[in-house]
């Protein structure tokens, strides 16, 4: 068989990872010891992994995760209230396959913006659509949108992925077009998609940051009657570690 027409064929057919798989074979003295059968799932695996991985950087990519957070990571042993069965529960997904919502409440940084990136990590890790947003800065970028007609496009963004991840709920109350915002992202996710929300608040007090009673009887009726909770607890994590060390 001759290799560079047979690299080049894989090349023009998009099979690089088969491609790469065959040229290093080739300089392989252990190939020839593989019999057909194991040739072919050595390519079919490369090819494989190839895709999945360029999928998931694209998959990262639309996400903009803040933190480069893996479930691997997460530190079980500060004292801040992790429930540990729960959080495991999470990481392996069934959740997002059931629709549900995740609602992560605590103290500033006690870890509640990491695990949510971590748990967005991994969806995206099992091909789930995953996209990141602060909330301070969503309902700016909406009305940004609204102005020069992107708004029917982010909209679509937000209601679309598997998994919409909302950071730093609750910082400063919510005016009444990001009131109907909110409604309509949320009414728009409930019972087809997945939400995680942060926010430094507990849930009794978010009623009072929405404002309008009969929008936050809507919001919460649709964001927390099918959510799980992690309510975390303790002294920042910042002051006891080094940055680059988070969970």
């Amino acid at each position: 068989m001759l290799t560079h027409p047979t690299l080049d064929r894989l090349h023009d057919m998009g099979l690089f990872g088969m491609a790469k798989a065959f040229a290093d074979m080739g300089q392989n003295d252990d190939a020839a010891g593989l019999n057909h059968a194991e040739w072919l799932g050595f390519l079919l695996d490369r090819e494989w992994s190839y895709r999945y991985d360029r999928k998931l950087a694209s998959r990262l990519r639309y996400a903009r995760l803040r933190h480069q957070a893996a479930v691997e990571d997460i530190d079980y042993r500060s004292p801040r209230g992790l429930d540990r069965p729960l959080m495991q529960k999470l990481v392996i997904g069934e959740w997002i396959e059931a629709h549900d919502n995740l609602v992560i409440c605590g103290p500033t940084g006690v870890g509640k913006s990491w695990l949510a990136c971590a748990l967005g990590h991994k969806a995206c890790r099992d091909n789930r659509s995953v996209l990141y947003q602060r909330v301070p800065k969503l309902f700016g970028d909406l009305a940004l949108a609204r102005g020069d007609g992107r708004y029917a496009r982010l909209f679509r963004a937000l209601g679309g992925v598997q998994l919409l991840i909302l950071d730093d709920w609750g910082l400063e109350p919510l005016d009444a077009q990001a009131r109907h915002d909110l409604l309509e992202i949320i009414e728009e996710r409930y019972g087809r998609r997945s939400t995680i929300i942060t926010s430094q608040l507990p849930i009794a007090s978010w009623h009072e940051v929405i404002g309008d009673p009969t929008y936050a009887d809507a919001i919460l009726d649709r964001l927390v009657h099918n959510a799980h909770r992690l309510e975390l607890t303790g002294d920042s994590l910042r002051k006891t570690r080094r940055p680059a060390v988070s969970g």
